[in-house]
């Protein structure tokens, strides 16, 4: 077991002093990497990655340091802000708080250290083309999850309907879940499910890769999505979203409590579904996942994610042995190790996909180990100045059309209006 570096943040004015004297020393026996990172204490990755790779380096320590989950990136950029660094290697937690560590220039380039060790970024799926900044790139992901369509088959047996495959188009998925919702009250099936986060709706859009949700102006491309979703709820073929957020039903239960047949949810709830059939916790115990389903055109398996990338600190004194470890972490051989551990990396081929698919409690049908295999994944928030206002923008009028207090034509329109007033200030 590691030992992680306790952090006392009294103030976040302070944080600059708080690691002062904290070692960045080579070790007698080689190098000291440090590492900042966020809920050490609840993430077996992190020993498990670490481990592989002082094996490999016997000459290499790595410590971390856990600054925790609240408010990460903001005490990170302090820390990083105060002229050097504690850190040899950072954790990045989100697309916001990187753009504002590229912007502050706290970052090292990693673009020309890729290009001179011949690192194909294609093999991370066009994310790095995401996190680009012209031609320059400061992280490379270590984790993606990605949404897929989780499905009970037990309520599909008793619908008398085929499973979904990974080929589905919207229309097919909007038919599917009306052939599967039945009964009423309490028993009732629901065909589909949505979280009330807007990304289970708005994202639907951007899978053609024409638009990007912080594009501002013209939203109309959602409509059908939206017209989609408001059809099936005043159809009961989903629960009402108002009954939701106000109720704060989480995903989580309905799909263990066998309450519906289908719903798209991202790559993280695998491993959360299996845990809760081994306890007990779910009755969902015969489950499956497909691809996501695609408008007409797009390539089966894109999908949406989100990102945990490593980065190295422009005030390191050892950067060489940084990369060193952000390579190791972020390709194959780290790959290989956090699939061993349930968690899907960002580089993904066949072989760390039989590795997730091999876990105890996964699906062991085709379709279901097919699904983990994604032809193109775009960020459910891509890099933009603005993005943290721009979703206050998009969360708002999403809220506004799913309770129908306004019309999804109204609900758009003014989303595009205040978009671009966010693009313009």
């Amino acid at each position: 077991m590691k030992k992680a570096l306790s952090v006392l943040l009294i103030a976040l004015l302070s944080i600059s002093s708080a690691f002062a004297g904290g070692s960045r020393e080579s070790s007698s026996d080689g190098t000291t990497l440090t590492w900042a990172v966020w809920d050490y204490a609840t993430t077996p990755y992190y020993d498990a990655l670490i481990n592989a790779y002082e094996a490999a380096h016997p000459d290499v320590d790595v410590e971390v340091i856990d600054l925790g989950s609240a408010d990460y990136q903001t005490a990170l950029q302090i820390q990083l802000s105060g002229g050097g660094s504690d850190f040899d290697v950072v954790a990045v937690k989100d697309i916001p708080g990187y753009n504002n560590l590229v912007k502050a220039g706290l970052l090292v380039d990693l673009s020309p250290l890729a290009a001179a060790d011949g690192i194909d970024t294609s093999i991370y799926g066009g994310i790095v083309e995401q996190v680009s900044v012209g031609d320059s790139f400061y992280e490379l992901p270590f984790r993606s999850d990605f949404w897929v369509l989780f499905y009970n088959k037990d309520l599909f047996d008793a619908a008398g309907v085929p499973y979904p495959d990974n080929d589905m188009t919207f229309e097919e998925y909007d038919a599917l879940a009306r052939s599967l919702t039945s009964g009423s009250g309490s028993s009732k099936v629901y065909g589909a499910h949505y979280h009330t986060w807007r990304s289970a709706i708005q994202l639907f859009g951007i899978l053609d890769g024409q638009h990007q949700i912080t594009d501002g102006g013209d939203y109309s491309y959602l409509a059908p999505y939206y017209e989609m979703a408001l059809s099936q709820q005043r159809d009961g073929i989903c629960q009402d979203y108002a009954t939701l957020k106000t109720s704060n039903i989480h995903y989580t239960g309905v799909f263990y409590n066998e309450s519906v047949a289908m719903m798209n949810m991202g790559s993280w709830f695998i491993a959360s579904l299996i845990a809760a059939n081994q306890s007990g916790q779910s009755d969902a115990q015969n489950w499956g996942i497909v691809k996501y389903p695609h408008a007409e055109g797009v390539e089966p398996g894109t999908t949406l994610g989100t990102i945990t990338a490593l980065a190295i600190p422009a005030g390191t004194e050892q950067q060489d042995a940084a990369w060193d470890f952000v390579k190791f972490v972020c390709g194959v051989e780290g790959a290989e190790v956090l699939a061993g551990t349930g968690n899907f990396p960002a580089v993904t081929n066949d072989e760390i996909n039989n590795i997730i698919a091999s876990m105890e409690g996964f699906p062991q049908d085709q379709n279901s180990k097919d699904a983990l295999s994604v032809s193109q994944l775009y960020l459910e928030m891509p890099l933009h100045d603005k993005s943290a206002e721009i979703e206050v923008v998009l969360n708002e009028y999403h809220d506004q059309i799913m309770t129908e207090n306004m019309s999804i034509a109204d609900g758009l329109a003014e989303m595009g209006r205040r978009v671009d007033e966010v693009l313009a200030n």
